[in-house]
């Protein structure tokens, strides 16, 4: 009997040795950080696109909007990886709002300013575009910080998938798809800055939404676009 009680003895005081040297290596773990992490690989945003080079008379009196949704590959430049190149694809629509009707049918529209003295219910065009952005990146941020400020520059080539245009006065009502004058390319700048998830961004573009075949009496058809948003950038 007391060599059983002995053996219980030495076998509970081994257990409690052991757990108590598990016990202190999980205590002593020390989290390990990725030092190869990448930074802003999805984004989404949202816009107000303002025309400001237009041909004479053209004006906007409502709301033109866009949103975007995309990923770009991050690729860190320095050991601290607070620099970064970050090309990537994407989806766009943009809506715009204003005073140029386009009637008439794909092949052949016919654009004209609308007077102001004309009541119209609708006059829009709106385009949904394939993006290609190439971003140069600069941000403070390190393995453990989740939130850090960013300013990123870059340029964007956007392809043309499909096109609408709608124009209704209440007496007849025009809708254009794949409008043979609009730009198959558009290219442009933009930049970025913010602090953690909310962050501003302005767009100019570098050339016309129209090719020069569209015209109004004899003047070719100008017009750039200067976009203002906010872009959320994820992991």
């Amino acid at each position: 009997m007391i060599r059983f009680f002995l053996g219980c003895f030495l076998f509970l005081s081994f257990f409690k040795g052991f757990s108590q040297e598990a016990t202190f290596k999980l205590d002593t773990l020390k989290i390990q950080h990725d030092s190869l992490y990448r930074e802003d690989q999805f984004y989404a945003q949202l816009n107000y696109n303002s025309i400001v080079v237009k041909p004479d008379g053209l004006s906007q009196d409502k709301i033109s909007f866009g949103f975007g949704v995309g990923f770009l590959r991050d690729f860190p430049l320095n050991k601290k990886r607070t620099f970064a190149i970050a090309p990537g694809i994407g989806l766009s629509f943009n809506n715009y709002i204003q005073n140029m009707s386009i009637v008439g049918s794909h092949d052949a529209p016919i654009y004209s300013i609308i007077p102001s003295t004309v009541d119209y219910d609708r006059n829009r065009f709106e385009q949904f575009r394939l993006d290609i952005p190439i971003e140069f990146r600069w941000r403070t941020s390190t393995p453990e910080a989740f939130q850090f400020f960013r300013l990123y520059g870059g340029i964007k080539i956007s392809y043309l998938l499909s096109d609408k245009s709608v124009y209704d006065d209440g007496i007849q009502k025009v809708t254009i798809k794949n409008n043979k004058d609009f730009e198959d390319f558009l290219y442009g700048i933009y930049l970025s800055t913010g602090y953690s998830a909310f962050n501003l961004q302005i767009y100019y573009g570098l050339n016309s939404l129209f090719k020069s075949t569209a015209q109004i009496d004899s003047v070719p058809i100008k017009m750039n676009t200067l976009s203002l948003g906010v872009v959320f950038y994820i992991l």
